[in-house]
């Protein structure tokens, strides 16, 4: 299945998209819905909550007065903590029923107000933030749900800040005008980028082959690539020797293809081959056939696996490639040479526009890329010349 994290802050108008998500087809689980339920009149949550905190915190129907509670748990952060430690569990415990009762071909969408505040964005296969700006946040809430302004704000202060979600949003939806923009921007999320993706991962579908395009140096790049190599280092755990960001567009200043390079650093390629299953899943499709880079200095190639992105909308490029051979140091000396050594980047960068142009025509990079080779190859000499004079190390 497809795991969508949907997040954004009090105010921003979050459940406008989730219900739009829904209305698609989407599996709809609700943070703050099992957080209500698992505590309801009759739960093992309510009666933990009870034991420790005291039978005040119930109303006179016998349900949890959430406001006495809040009074209690919230008055310190022992309190906070016991609270946490009884509901959190039961919270998840709940998702992980709801998430395993889905369909292999759902697209399960999370609506999750802490997402960020809890480091799970890496758990996603994407991340939906939903943003309006404070006054408008202010003034929803004031309106709709009758709060007081200072009350507002300091809720809004308590939790994530717009810089922390832009980290993590994969997407980003400015929901401050009118209900049928955000509405129009989400079904375009659903056909062009959830319901492709979906498919991609479940049938391992590689990304089409294309003639090769140049594009200016995204500054972005780099956030873009952290955002997966997080996925990437919770599927792959202490099976990593390493996992990391390169090739050009981990080069400031150097244009690129808009495909991000990532590579993840095994011990032996049977690690490599025990890992694709788990990667494929996380979004990583691995690719068929057998992959590998000429040997630089020697006769031969060196094996590795490769696998793609399955996100249509952020291409991916991932090479496995095992400690057994140097392939893996060349790609992290690579781009650190370049960073080091401005000529040669932008050397390298005409060369790359000058490829391109040649073969634009070609409805894909092989070509581009033999040729680009042959430059390569005598850079990987230079480099190594720089990495024995610096002292450079991966």
């Amino acid at each position: 299945m497809l795991r969508v994290g949907l997040t954004g802050g009090i105010g921003a108008g979050k459940s406008t998209v989730a219900n739009r998500l829904s209305e698609h087809g989407a599996v709809l689980i609700d943070s703050d819905k099992i957080a209500r339920e698992v505590v309801e009149p009759g739960t093992p949550g309510l009666a933990e909550l009870v034991e420790a905190f005291g039978e005040d915190i119930l109303a006179s129907d016998g349900s949890l007065d959430r406001a006495a509670l809040a009074a209690k748990a919230f008055a310190g952060e022992d309190s906070r903590k016991l609270l946490n430690s009884i509901v959190h569990p039961k919270v998840g415990a709940r998702t992980a029923e709801l998430m395993a009762a889905a369909g292999p071909d759902a697209i399960v969408v999370h609506d999750i107000p802490l997402l960020v505040e809890g480091g799970l964005a890496p758990m996603y296969h994407l991340v939906v933030v939903v943003d309006a700006p404070e006054e408008v946040r202010v003034r929803r809430l004031v309106e709709s749900r009758g709060m007081a302004e200072s009350d507002a704000r300091a809720r809004i202060k308590a939790q994530a800040t717009t810089e922390q979600r832009r980290a993590v949003a994969d997407v980003w939806f400015d929901n401050s005008g009118a209900p049928d923009i955000v509405l129009a921007d989400v079904d375009a999320l659903w056909a062009d980028r959830l319901t492709p993706f979906e498919a991609n991962v479940r049938l391992r579908k590689p990304r089409a082959p294309m003639s090769p395009k140049i594009a200016e140096y995204d500054p972005t790049w780099p956030v873009q690539a952290e955002r997966a190599l997080a996925r990437i280092r919770v599927v792959v755990g202490d099976n990593a020797v390493r996992v990391d960001h390169i090739g050009s567009t981990s080069v400031p200043g150097l244009p690129a293809k808009d495909i991000l390079d990532l590579q993840l650093t095994v011990s032996t390629l049977d690690k490599a081959d025990e890992l694709a299953d788990a990667l494929s899943d996380a979004g990583f499709p691995r690719a068929e056939g057998e992959w590998f880079d000429d040997a630089h200095g020697e006769e031969g190639t060196w094996p590795k696996r490769f696998h793609f992105g399955g996100d249509p909308r952020r291409p991916v490029n991932l090479h496995v490639r095992s400690q057994e051979t140097p392939a893996w140091r060349l790609a992290l000396l690579f781009p650190e040479w370049l960073r080091q050594n401005p000529d040669e980047r932008d050397a390298y960068a005409a060369v790359k526009n000058a490829m391109a142009t040649k073969h634009a025509g070609d409805g894909t990079v092989e070509r581009y890329t033999d040729e680009k080779q042959v430059w390569v190859d005598a850079a990987f000499t230079r480099a190594d010349a720089w990495a024995a004079s610096t002292g450079w190390t991966p």
